[in-house]
């Protein structure tokens, strides 16, 4: 590391999603919505999960935590955007940068282990069937959400630390509206481009490779099933699982898996917004309207309640 760091800077400033005084006060109320959306429907199906003993599986657990990760990673985000849209200047200070950096990258990367690991648990469900309860035992389950949670959390602390100890040029302002790697990246003078993809690339190989293999099998499990009722039922237990995986991966490989020459940091802002805003509030509808057991849950609290 070079002694001429970023020692010197005590704040950054985030140039944010627009400059226009008339879209400011537009802008924070979409996404106040989305936000408040987001927070009712991830807690709303932790909740429901947690109370509904039909949905007490391997598979609603790890629905309930991708559900938390969602909730926690917006959160690190969306609030100082809102913020941002209300104020003059859209400053963050130097360690809040790190942390709102350190908790993006923590929880981005969970939700990628996460959505492999009920990748997983689709293909033993489907492929071993009647030693579901036995492969998919509440200690394993337990280790493949822990496991995630600890690594991605070392992964960002390290990948954090060296961020915010880079040489930079001079300027402090991000073309962006939260801290993200890709405009901290452009401000350093250092040779930084290897470093996110080789972060990224590579946790994007193992998690989509776990995918992809798991509906390998799943696939060929399908083929020997004869019936339509039943390769039916199949695709309805898959289907919301493979939109959310499809969803999330292909905006991460967009914004991050790309030759540096192309990147262009005005578009890949909107990619980043449907990333870390949108798709934590899509989530929990991707996967109760194309659940049934989910939408019985709903109805039974429902009349409950009522």
């Amino acid at each position: 590391m070079a002694e001429t760091n970023i020692t010197h800077v005590t704040e950054f400033i985030l140039q944010g999603i627009t400059d226009q005084p008339e879209l400011q006060a537009p802008c924070f109320v979409v996404f106040f919505i989305i936000y408040l959306v987001t927070v009712l429907g991830n807690l709303g199906l932790i909740t429901l999960i947690r109370i509904d003993v039909r949905l007490h599986s391997p598979m609603y657990y790890f629905l309930s935590h991708l559900a938390f990760v969602d909730l926690c990673y917006s959160s690190a985000i969306t609030p100082k955007m809102m913020v941002n849209f209300v104020v003059e200047i859209n400053a963050i200070p130097f360690y809040a940068c790190a942390t709102q950096l350190g908790c993006f990258l923590t929880f981005m990367i969970t939700e990628c282990f996460l959505l492999a690991s009920m990748a997983y648990d689709r293909y033993v469900a489907i492929c071993s069937p009647l030693h579901y309860s036995t492969l998919m035992s509440k200690r394993l389950c337990i280790q493949l959400v822990a496991v995630p949670y600890i690594y991605s959390f070392l992964v960002a602390l390290f990948h954090t630390i060296i961020t915010f100890h880079l040489t930079y040029c001079g300027p402090n302002v991000i073309n962006h509206f939260y801290c993200d790697d890709l405009p901290l990246l452009a401000l350093s003078c250092s040779d930084t481009h290897l470093l996110l993809f080789y972060l990224v690339g590579s946790i994007e190989i193992v998690t989509i490779l776990t995918v992809l293999i798991s509906y390998g099998f799943i696939l060929l499990a399908i083929r020997k099933i004869h019936s339509a009722a039943g390769r039916q039922k199949v695709f309805s237990t898959c289907g919301s699982h493979l939109t959310g995986v499809s969803i999330y991966h292909g905006t991460i490989l967009f914004t991050y898996v790309r030759p540096s020459s192309s990147y262009a940091l005005d578009h890949d802002m909107i990619v980043s917004t449907f990333y870390t805003i949108v798709i934590p509030m899509l989530n929990p509808i991707i996967y109760s309207l194309r659940n049934k057991d989910v939408k019985e849950a709903m109805k039974k609290l429902v009349k409950i309640g009522s």
